[in-house]
């Protein structure tokens, strides 16, 4: 039996959370300010959301914006984060942290692992700075996470459909990969068409601010509704 479809929404509100539950979304990866690329949310808002949702809510665990090279209290401050997601009953996190070379940092990327179980780990964009992804790929299931978040290191992901596919293909049933970046109504068929991938992640928000554009998410649910 073929896999469905699914889109997970990056939600930086309440609002916004309701509305991409509303119109179809399975997981909200939720996140505190969109101009730094997604930070940890606040421990009200995860509580919130949890109460107001029932699909899977995944809170990004980044402690600030930049690079995902973190000194010993930004570390600490994300394992005290993961603790408040399970304890908020949380069903996974989005993390990551790579090496000074680049490369995913498989031993602290495991504590945070081991941290966060039973519940469940993305890797987040941290992919698509590492030198070589299909190493990184393989390090990332050794370390047990559970999907890559990724653009095919490429500015948006229909830009890398190529890389795409080749990782969907080496991923197997490993890990799932995940297309996310300028995932619009305008390319999703595209990267569905393109990629193989079942899963797919988009903010579709309105520029410059942190809301959900409900025209533009009911589209791309539409788009992979019918496929």
């Amino acid at each position: 039996m073929q896999q469905e479809l699914m889109l997970e929404v990056c939600a930086f509100n309440l609002t916004s959370c309701i509305i991409a539950e509303k119109l179809g979304a399975k997981r909200i990866e939720l996140c505190a300010n969109h101009s730094l690329g997604g930070t940890t949310p606040t421990q009200e808002l995860i509580q919130q959301v949890k109460e107001k949702l029932s699909i899977a809510i995944y809170p990004i665990v980044r402690p600030r914006g930049g690079d995902f090279l973190y000194n010993e209290e930004e570390f600490s401050q994300m394992l005290q984060s993961i603790s408040i997601c399970k304890e908020l009953g949380c069903n996974g996190i989005a993390t990551g942290v790579h090496l000074q070379n680049g490369e995913i940092d498989k031993i602290r990327f495991a504590k945070l692992v081991a941290a966060a179980y039973p519940i469940k780990v993305t890797c987040h964009r941290v992919f698509d700075r590492t030198p070589d992804p299909f190493k990184a790929l393989e390090d990332l299931v050794e370390i047990g996470c559970e999907r890559i978040l990724t653009s095919g290191q490429a500015n948006t992901a229909a830009g890398a459909t190529k890389l795409l596919s080749q990782l969907v293909q080496a991923a197997g049933n490993k890990i799932i990969i995940m297309p996310g970046s300028g995932v619009r109504s305008s390319n999703i068929q595209q990267l569905i068409a393109e990629t193989g991938a079942k899963e797919f992640h988009t903010s579709a928000i309105i520029d410059n601010t942190e809301m959900i554009d409900e025209n533009e998410l009911r589209e791309i649910i539409s788009v992979i509704n019918h496929n």
